[in-house]
């Protein structure tokens, strides 16, 4: 199976009730992006991702993650099937869970429906949010590849070797264009706070080598190594590194810091650094 073309840096596109996430949309594809993510828990419903599609012109759009758990197959393959005939190659699913406490059978049977649909979505138009070994595995065998979340460059180096050379290894990178150390830890613990309680993320934690204490207190080691902060130079060094180690695509998701919008920051990141398919 050929790897996605997602070229190599990617953006969330922070989604809003009032639609203007689509101008931004716009705007973070013609500063050079090469892919535009949404986050999977925005997405209140599967329109959203085909009206970013219709406000763009180009780059692959891509849901992180569509929740398996509140989006039947049916509804993501007749997504896909619209969105084919619409902008052809311009959708790839990215597919998350289910969040229950053995998500491998249900993932596995929400993937036959979607290999048996008419038209099928196919393994190569589908990515999947993979943190352990057997996800990645699955990732690997039914998918074009997979999405990691919170991880070190140490971890997308371990993950490689599991998914191999042929499979798409992408890294979603949680950002802060701070360099004020005090503030910029303190904004990267707003989202690890809730995730870092999460059985998965912490199970993930672990492998990483954290210890308990790292998990529970939200340590500074923690926090400075799954979470890129500092000026542009200093995010696009971390993307580099998750690069060496295997990545074939880092999706950049810029954290609200009051200062900058995340959009406003991604757009300073893109005037700032070499980071996009147009630097």
């Amino acid at each position: 199976m050929s790897k996605l073309d997602l070229g190599p840096i990617g953006i969330t596109v922070p989604v809003s009730a009032d639609g203007g996430h689509l101008a931004d949309a716009a705007a973070l594809e013609k500063l050079g992006y090469s892919a535009l993510w949404l986050r999977g828990g925005q997405v209140d419903s599967l329109d959203r991702i085909a009206e970013v599609v219709r406000a763009t012109s180009a780059v692959p759009v891509v849901p992180a993650i569509i929740p398996l758990d509140v989006y039947p197959s049916g509804d993501v393959l007749r997504l896909h099937a619209d969105l084919e005939e619409r902008a052809p190659g311009r959708f790839v699913a990215g597919l998350g869970g289910p969040q229950v406490a053995r998500p491998l059978r249900p993932l596995n049977e929400y993937l036959d429906r979607l290999d048996q649909g008419d038209p099928p979505l196919p393994a190569s138009r589908r990515i999947l949010a993979a943190l352990g070994p057997r996800k990645l595995e699955i990732a690997r065998d039914r998918a074009a590849g997979a999405v990691l979340l919170l991880v070190t460059p140490a971890y997308v180096r371990t993950s490689r070797g599991i998914l191999g050379q042929h499979s798409t290894l992408v890294v979603s990178q949680m950002a802060v264009l701070e360099t004020d150390v005090g503030r910029a830890r303190e904004i990267a613990r707003g989202p690890l706070r809730f995730l870092s309680k999460v059985p998965g993320y912490r199970a993930s934690f672990a492998r990483m080598g954290f210890t308990s204490a790292d998990v529970d207190g939200l340590s500074d080691e923690l926090v400075d190594r799954l979470v890129a902060w500092g000026d542009g130079d200093a995010i696009a060094a971390r993307v580099s590194e998750h690069v060496r180690a295997g990545a074939d695509h880092v999706a950049v998701t810029m954290l609200d810091d009051g200062r900058f919008a995340p959009v406003d920051a991604a757009r300073e990141l893109a005037r700032n650094t070499r980071m996009t398919s147009k630097s």
